[in-house]
């Protein structure tokens, strides 16, 4: 068995999809290792670091590979190389662009999409959702401190008081709850809002306030939240705006699987907030949580400063890629068997995960 992991193409893109750590498990388990030369530059882990515990640097080529394991989706080059039913792995990115799902049927791969990974206990080691949106709650919090003009925590000086900074967290996710958990560490006074009325608990478990308006619990089955109706909606928003006027740091978190990115942040809410105040959009990659946000600019609106960074946990990439290579090895773990590849089609993580085999996309949200 031969396992692959390339150097990502990705403009911006500093992770990589394994670590010294888990090619040794990969070489313990009897598996040839090939790692592209330079692929954990971006993440601090020298060509050497690899070779160390066994893996062989190459320059290129992935052809013969049984497995191929990606941070992002992989150039077309890539893709074209594969041998029929080499398995591929990682965030291949599968909503909103059929002709790149159509590219990764193409090319022969059983391809698993590991965004789709499903909500339940025993894939929690597996999610990359969770793991690189903890590092992004953290980064939010971190990049708004950097911007923002004034200190988090409050200062008694003999000059005076400095307050402590108002920080309201919108939405309770992973990323939610880290950038909580941060920005109370800074010493702010934070507040945090979800459509899941579950979420209160885990809120104030944290020290922060909840926000909550009189609405119908909008929790799926799965733990994401779903779009609120037209009338629950009003109702949030005029809570929200009451609120968001009061704030000096507001960090949006809020995602639903598949859609545009909900509209949380109006242009007329960002109007009503005080000069130097900072707005982190963490859902800008989807069209954002507030429209004047843009992928990797700073915008300023009257006195107000919106960042739109992209890819926040890749600013991490000396965390972010250990954590996503370990998702990957627990999941490759299920199709290891006695040393060889077998993939148990029964099993619900493989199910959910699939996108694409035998040319053909076989998930039921893309086509199949």
């Amino acid at each position: 068995m031969k396992i692959a992991i390339p150097t990502e193409t990705q403009v911006g893109e500093s992770r990589v999809a394994a670590s010294p750590d888990t090619v040794k498990a990969f070489v313990k388990k009897g598996a040839e290792v090939v790692v592209q030369a330079g692929a954990g530059k971006g993440a601090s882990i020298p060509d050497d670091a690899f070779a160390a515990v066994g893996a062989k640097i190459v320059p290129s080529g992935f052809g013969d590979a049984d497995v191929v394991l990606t941070v992002r989706r992989p150039s077309g080059e890539l893709l074209s190389s594969l041998k029929r039913g080499a398995i591929l792995m990682g965030g291949l990115e599968p909503y909103g662009d059929k002709a790149g799902l159509d590219a990764i049927a193409a090319s022969g791969a059983t391809a698993f999409a590991m965004e789709l990974m499903p909500r339940i206990t025993r894939a929690q080691s597996m999610d990359i959702l969770s793991s690189q949106a903890n590092l992004a709650g953290y980064k939010a919090v971190i990049d708004a401190a950097f911007h923002f003009t004034r200190a988090f925590p409050m200062m008694m000086t003999a000059a005076g008081t400095v307050p402590a900074a108002k920080v309201f967290i919108m939405g309770v996710g992973v990323a939610g709850l880290q950038a909580i958990a941060t920005a109370r560490r800074l010493g702010g006074i934070v507040s945090a809002t979800d459509v899941r009325k579950a979420t209160e608990e885990q809120v104030k478990s944290l020290g922060a306030k909840f926000v909550y308006a009189d609405i119908a619990d909008a929790a799926t089955s799965g733990g994401y939240a779903k779009e609120l109706s037209a009338e629950d909606k009003a109702k949030q928003a005029a809570l929200v705006a009451a609120h968001v006027r009061t704030q000096d740091v507001i960090i949006t978190t809020a995602l639903i699987p598949g859609r545009p990115a909900p509209v949380l942040i109006t242009q007329e809410m960002v109007e009503s907030m005080k000069p130097g105040s900072i707005i982190v959009d963490l859902a800008v990659e989807r069209g954002g949580n507030c429209p004047l946000s843009r992928p990797d600019e700073i915008v300023e609106h009257h006195g107000v400063k919106i960042v739109g960074t992209v890819n926040l946990a890749g600013k991490l990439a000396g965390n972010a890629s250990p954590l996503f290579a370990k998702n990957l090895m627990n999941f490759l773990d299920l199709m290891i068997k006695d040393g060889a590849l077998k993939i148990d089609d029964a099993d619900e993580c493989i199910k959910g995960t699939m996108i694409a085999r035998d040319g053909a996309l076989v998930h039921p949200m893309f086509g199949a």
